[in-house]
């Protein structure tokens, strides 16, 4: 049966008799048509989790099955949009509150430029290229073939304009449109998996140098209240070297996203000059919205980032915060009588977790292009509880962890990446890029610098307790080289505008500057200099470097660099 009647509520969870429908299938509920999805079926009864606020429904209440799982619209018109955790356009204060009627994902009114690229006749396969659309100045849209479609091209439409719903092509029979529907639980189809191995530029020092991701990869961001992660976020969303940008706003605070929307509408795209949100799409579900629409609202926007992926596209998809979407799964298996597991999340929690950065990688289209969908999460743990399940288990499934401190936000010090805390699986490919591309000597600098970082650490706690003049004047040397490391390479200003993105130039020549200081100084040490002598030194201006030279100036920091070890060499 395709109808059926409420029969308990409870919160947005119902329970609905009189229908059967299939596991997961998308059901609308009484006049408002709220949607919901189906989650079990038990004794005739179906239990419904809907994507709205269920106030005024009741029992009695009409639920009507649609035959289809839950889907998102997808087709030009994405970018530069803001949309909800359904993909339902967000535009006007009333819809961002929940009143008033929401209009779709897609203009259905508005004409696109479309470009034929292939022939009547010719014989195509799922996922090759139809045609092109001119989405924005940044990025063309191009139309595919459907996945499950192929054969011969019966008619293509020509050159000029057409809207998102008029037929743009004829494939075996099968009408093609440049808007289509996908069922955003289910990963978009590929020719194969290729080896991920090329980074993925982050602009974040911290991140680039020390704990690269590939494009492809996945990483999380564990933080508790107050370390940064919303702003590093924002920080990789505005900078990266990804051609697409999906960030989900997932249960945060409506002013961050405020923020993240004012920020990227006004920012300009380093590579193209125009705007940033041209290449940028913004699904938010913030906390005063439905709690169930922020569960759909991670699988919607990783469906976006692979549609552009199957465009031959590099994506990344930030998701803020992959905890507030755990707390919705959570409260669904409450309300469903499911046993609890770990402080109460379902028992299914990392499968749920393995499969959604499982949709992350490196691949090659249907259309035999090379592209990549790149998944970065944010993990608020409560308390900053660092063991909490969701972070345990997020830590299981993703190639790089980039954990923040919170004695170092504390400290001011941004972004507050913790080299002893966070890892990454990709060094040693990015190794072997860096190697047979420009930089063989990348690897060596990284672990030279990490080592400094680590001794420094450990000498810091024994100075604490004996003091520092007690220690050898080596190891003073390598407390000296740590700060220097830590102010003059890992902090970031995102306020700076000289600082704010830290391209790979400037960046090799910040740690080649720092660890030339830390030879020079060794060497005087080793000489017979006094440590207390090299101390002394005014070494500001090789913490001052990052702030001093522009981003695309790394022959700046080069001079800074003679500059400082001239100074150094008087001492010899």
């Amino acid at each position: 049966m395709k109808a059926g009647r409420v029969h308990r509520v409870s919160g947005p969870v119902l329970e609905v008799e009189g229908l059967t429908p299939e596991m997961l299938e998308l059901v609308e509920v009484g006049e408002a048509r709220l949607p919901g999805e189906v989650i079990a079926l038990h004794n005739g009864r179906a239990t419904v989790q809907v994507y709205a606020y269920t106030g005024g429904v009741r029992p009695g209440d009409v639920v009507t099955a649609t035959g289809h799982p839950l889907r998102a619209t997808l087709g030009p018109g994405l970018l530069g949009g803001i949309f909800d955790g359904m993909l339902r356009r967000l535009s006007g204060a009333a819809v961002l509150l929940g009143d008033g009627e929401r209009p779709g994902t897609l203009d259905e009114v508005r004409r696109w430029a479309f470009t034929p690229v292939v022939s009547a006749g010719d014989e195509v396969t799922e996922g090759a290229v139809l045609g092109e659309v001119g989405e924005t100045a940044a990025i063309v849209f191009r139309a595919l073939v459907p996945p499950g479609v192929g054969g011969t091209l019966e008619w293509i439409a020509p050159e000029g304009e057409v809207t998102v719903v008029e037929p743009i092509a004829r494939v075996g029979g099968t009408e093609v449109r440049l808007a289509t529907a996908w069922p955003v639980r289910r990963a978009r189809p590929v020719a194969e998996r290729v080896r991920a191995d090329v980074p993925l530029r982050t602009g974040q020092r911290a991140l680039d140098l020390f704990f690269p991701v590939t494009r492809g990869g996945s990483a999380a961001v564990p933080g508790g209240f107050g370390t940064g992660k919303t702003v590093l976020l924002q920080q990789i969303a505005k900078w990266c070297d990804a051609d697409v940008i999906v960030y989900v706003g997932c249960g945060e605070r409506g002013n961050e996203m405020a923020d993240v929307l004012e920020e990227i509408a006004g920012l300009e795209d380093p590579r193209t000059g125009r705007l940033l949100l041209d290449r940028t799409v913004l699904v938010a579900n913030t906390s005063n919205m439905p709690v169930l629409a922020r569960e759909a609202s991670i699988y919607t926007g990783v469906t976006v980032a692979e549609l552009y992926r199957d465009m031959g596209y590099d994506a990344v998809l930030i998701a803020d915060s992959t905890s507030r979407w755990a707390e919705a799964l959570r409260e669904v298996s409450s309300r469903t009588g499911e046993l609890p597991a770990e402080e109460g999340y379902p028992a299914g929690l990392a499968s749920a977790l393995a499969a959604f950065y499982e949709r992350s990688g490196r691949v090659r289209t249907l259309a035999g292009a090379d592209a990549s969908v790149t998944i970065v999460g944010a993990v608020s743990p409560p308390g900053g509880d660092m063991t909490e399940p969701v972070g345990a288990h997020t830590r299981r499934f993703v190639r790089c962890v980039w954990s923040l401190d919170a004695d170092l936000a504390y400290a001011r010090h941004y972004p507050a990446v913790s080299w002893s805390d966070s890892s990454s699986r990709d060094v040693e490919r990015v190794a072997e890029w860096h190697a047979t591309s420009h930089d063989p000597q990348w690897a060596a600098r990284r672990e030279h610098a990490l080592r400094l970082l680590s001794d420094a650490d450990r000498l810091e706690s024994i100075a604490q307790l004996v003091g520092a003049g007690s220690l050898p004047d080596r190891e003073r040397v390598t407390m000296l080289a740590g700060r220097l490391l830590r102010e003059g390479v890992l902090q970031q200003s995102s306020l700076s505008a000289n600082d704010a993105y830290c391209p790979p130039g400037k960046q090799q020549a910040l740690l080649e500057l720092v660890l030339d200081v830390y030879e020079r100084c060794r060497a005087l040490v080793e000489g017979g200099a006094p440590a207390a002598r090299v101390e002394e030194l005014d070494l500001s201006a090789v913490t001052r470097a990052r702030e001093t030279a522009a981003p695309d100036d790394p022959e700046a920091v080069a001079e800074i660099a003679a500059r400082v070890l001239a100074s150094l060499g008087e001492l010899e």
